[in-house]
């Protein structure tokens, strides 16, 4: 049996995906190889694998204990460019952050991106790009589902939506980064459509462009609805009775909100990145610019048939990033690694 000590503290903080993430991972693992691997969180006892997922400096300082640690680990969720939007801090402690990132990253004898586009990056950071292997997210079908039609209409009226009218749904914490300003726009230049904005501030007052998204927040227009923070058997409904699901993001690695929408069979519209052309290309409804996403939205109010063909790719894509396909690349990627 593999001892495996996981190191995070992803799950401290509400709404973001990476600690999404990490809970399904944990627990995927604990329900599929409970004969194969010991799963240990936060203990720094000796074990085969190490494997960290936020980069706390606590967490660091144990990299250096490298015989008790065994094979380091590391998940790359973010790069220095990707926080950009996230959150807003003192420039130069945002370049000593940004040199502990990459520092850290450094200092795993492994790493796993969830998007193999960043393999690229992290060469040009100065890492050693064949230590670099990409597992993808993935989410549980248990927990996110295609619900009955009957349960769709019955969450749409509990949540006191028409059960006509479009819904547009958009996940994530409330940030520059998540295209909110686009997202915002387009619920005021489209008082006929009901937009659905499920996220809080996780990281509170440091959240770039914090004191402007809160005023929307407390004051947003009538045809949208800010969930704040919600627990994930309540998103799962959201996902559900909305007709698509919007992510306007500028910055991304391979959002868990987008896997979320795959798997309730919800059709999925996106600023189109280039970092999706490698995972998703194809699967969903492509967007340049806020004018894009109008002109998406005018067409799709008009003839909802437009989206069956994308709740079928949802579908699809559901199926292929499914828990069963990844834990099989976990178990393997643990084994080959634990003899390093």
């Amino acid at each position: 049996m593999l001892k495996i000590n996981m190191f995070s503290s992803a799950d401290k903080v509400k709404g973001q995906g990476v600690g999404s993430a990490y809970n399904e991972l944990v627990k995927m693992l604990k329900d599929k190889f409970p004969e194969e691997f010991e799963i240990n969180i936060n203990q720094y006892s000796q074990s085969d694998i190490s494997h960290y997922h936020t980069v706390d400096p606590f967490f660091y300082v144990s990299t250096f204990f490298k015989k008790r640690r065994g094979v380091r680990i590391g998940y790359v969720h973010f790069l220095p460019e990707t926080l950009e939007g996230s959150i807003s801090l003192f420039g130069p402690f945002q370049a000593i952050f940004n040199r502990y990132l990459i520092s850290f990253y450094k200092r795993m004898d492994q790493l796993v991106v969830v998007n193999p586009s960043f393999i690229e990056k992290l060469g040009e950071a100065g890492i050693d790009t064949s230590k670099v292997t990409y597992i993808p997210n993935f989410v549980s079908k248990d927990v996110f589902y295609e619900a009955e039609e009957s349960d769709k209409i019955k969450w749409k009226k509990e949540a006191g939506f028409k059960e006509d009218e479009l819904i547009v749904l958009g996940s994530g914490q409330i940030q520059q980064r998540k295209g909110l300003d686009d997202f915002i726009k387009l619920a005021e230049d489209n008082p006929d459509i009901q937009f659905v904005w499920a996220g809080g501030f996780s990281f509170g007052k440091i959240t770039d462009g914090y004191d402007r998204y809160k005023k929307v927040y407390d004051n947003p227009p009538k045809n949208l609805m800010f969930t704040g923070i919600v627990e994930r058997s309540e998103l799962v409904k959201y996902y559900n009775l909305a007709d698509l699901f919007l992510l306007p993001s500028f910055n991304e690695l391979f959002p868990m909100s987008i896997l979320e929408g795959f798997n309730c069979g919800t059709p999925i519209m996106l600023r189109d990145l280039e970092l999706y052309h490698s995972i998703i290309e194809g699967s969903y409804i492509s967007t340049q610019d806020v004018a894009d996403m109008q002109e998406a939205l005018t067409k799709i109010n008009r003839d909802r048939e437009l989206l069956t063909p994308f709740k079928e790719k949802s579908r699809k894509l559901g199926q292929y990033y499914s828990e069963e396909n990844v834990s099989q690349l976990w178990y393997d990627y643990y084994h080959q690694n634990s003899h390093k």
